[in-house]
């Protein structure tokens, strides 16, 4: 059973809770997003495994998750992106993000979400029970697919690539 952080609209914890009860309860919790970079400022995007809790076969950042309790978030952040995107990489902390996103299938994303960038060439390795397919793109490949086909990218990376899109 995962476990994820309740937070407030600070991020200071107050409790923890089952991962897929704070999902369907839509309750404010800590998670992270990793965005990584190549030398050419292309973004790393993964299109999410079909079989996902939510969200299955859209395109997202590089990857994201959530700290377990009692780990640092930046610590959670490298581990995920070793495990989905089978790459390491210095990750630097931006701005956190809150965001509310609610599912049809009727789970709720209320994450306050840490954000990282981190920029490397060294190849993912991916993993299929995470990842279906990778592709780095430029922001405006980025940004003219998603004026096209908002809905084939996570809610989160929408919110996401409108507020980082200058960084790179």
């Amino acid at each position: 059973m995962e476990y994820v952080i309740l937070v407030d609209e600070n991020d200071e914890p107050e409790g923890i809770c089952e991962k897929l009860e704070a999902h369907q309860q839509g309750l404010l919790h800590r998670a992270f997003s990793v965005i990584i970079t190549d030398s050419q400022g292309r973004w790393l995007l993964q299109r999410r495994a079909l079989d996902k809790y939510h969200c299955g076969g859209l395109w997202t950042n590089t990857c994201c998750s959530h700290p377990r309790p009692d780990e640092d978030t930046l610590a959670a952040a490298h581990r995920r992106l070793q495990e989905e995107m089978g790459m390491t990489a210095e990750l630097k902390a931006l701005q956190p993000l809150i965001y509310l996103a609610k599912f049809e299938n009727g789970l709720i994303e209320n994450e306050y979400d840490h954000v990282f960038w981190g920029q490397t060439n060294q190849p993912p390795v991916i993993n299929p029970e995470e990842v279906m397919e990778y592709a780095y793109r430029t922001v405006a490949e980025i940004e003219a697919d998603l004026a096209l086909h908002p809905k084939n990218y996570t809610p989160w990376f929408r919110m996401l690539f409108n507020r980082l899109k200058k960084v790179s």
